[in-house]
Order: structure tokens, then C-alpha cells, then sequence
């Protein structure tokens, strides 16, 4: 079983590189998994001119050919974003909006392989989770398009920087044995 562990975040050792960090290391015992940072791809913002919907194709080739090559691969996915005023960070925001060939809202449309799993982790720094909640679903609608089942998500609010991370261990960790028993199933918030 594969595990794709997504840093969403332009930063490549903060907070969510932390995060993201603890998660691979705990998942690793029961999955190969490969970590990526959004940040280590190079892709072009969407032009909106919708030839995807008539070819299934984009007319720019970039890294989000490579990306998505990464989320075929995988049989479980876990993205993790911090919150960039109460959504997810615009380079991530960037690829889901290039992830249109692949949306079943149209047809034709190009299609990853099915049965996959997804996760999200979000931290944001104040102390409210209802900010938390509007990050995760935008990464569960972007996984519900890709027909990717939702299967759980964590919320961390007053986590700014990677020192405080250690603080949330046991939580995150926690998080991560729901992924692998039970068949993933978790309402963490």
C-alpha cells in the first residue's frame, strides 16, 4: 500500500512540513509512503478555457502532470495545509484549479484509479476551529471531484510554528492509527 503525503504549504519546514513529517514517519510502518511539498512543483494557474472539458486533457503540460502521476500511485492520500486566510494556500489552490481534466463534473474526463483514500490535516494559528472546518472542505470537495473517498481530517488551531507541533504529537499520532484501522474512518475536529 502507498501512502502520498502532500505538504500544501510554500514553506518547506514549518509547521506543516513538521506536521507532515510526523504523519510520514507514523504511516510509514504500514505503507511505502512518499512525501512531496507543493512548493517543488512548477505549474502555470489555470487559463479557464475549458478545452479539458471537450479532450480530458490540458493544454499546458507542467509539474501537475507530475503531480498527478504522485496521486495515482497512491492508495492513501493525506494533504495538509495550513490555513492562508481561511483557505487553503494559494499554490495549492492553483493545482486544484488545474485538476479540471480530472473532474467528474464533466464529460469526457481523466480519471485516476479508484478506491482511493483521503485525509486532511489543516493548522491554522488563532483559536477558532470553524476556519479550520472551511480548509478541510475545500480539500474533501477537491477529493470528492476526484472521486476520492473522504475518510477523515484533523483540525489544529494555535499552531504557528513548527516548535509548537511537538506539543500536538500525541494528537497527530492518534490521528494517524485511525487511518490504519477501522478502514480510516474519523471525525477528529
Amino acid at each position: 500500500m502507498n501512502a502520498l503525503i502532500v505538504n500544501c504549504s510554500p514553506v518547506r519546514d514549518g509547521a506543516t512540513a513538521e506536521i507532515a513529517g510526523i504523519i510520514a514517519r507514523q504511516l510509514s510502518e504500514r505503507f511505502a509512503v512518499r512525501s512531496i511539498c507543493i512548493d517543488d512543483y512548477s505549474f502555470a494557474f489555470c487559463r479557464g478555457c475549458r478545452s479539458c472539458h471537450q479532450t480530458a486533457e490540458c493544454v499546458m503540460h507542467d509539474d501537475v502532470e507530475k503531480l498527478m502521476a504522485a496521486f495515482e500511485s497512491a492508495d492513501t492520500i493525506v494533504c495538509v495545509s495550513p490555513s492562508y486566510w481561511a483557505d487553503v494556500p494559494g499554490q495549492f489552490k492553483a493545482f486544484i484549479d488545474r485538476c479540471t481534466p480530472w473532474c467528474n463534473t464533466h464529460d469526457p474526463h481523466a480519471t485516476i484509479p479508484s478506491g482511493k483514500k483521503g485525509y486532511a490535516v489543516v493548522l491554522r494559528t488563532g483559536p477558532g476551529m470553524k476556519e479550520c472546518e472551511r480548509v478541510i472542505a475545500t480539500i474533501e470537495h477537491f477529493y470528492g471531484h476526484l472521486e476520492i473517498q473522504c475518510c477523515g481530517h484533523l483540525g489544529l488551531c494555535g499552531v504557528e510554528y513548527k516548535e509548537v507541533v511537538e506539543t500536538r504529537r500525541e494528537e497527530i499520532e492518534a490521528f494517524c492509527c485511525s487511518m490504519t484501522r477501522d478502514g480510516g474512518k474519523s471525525d477528529e475536529a
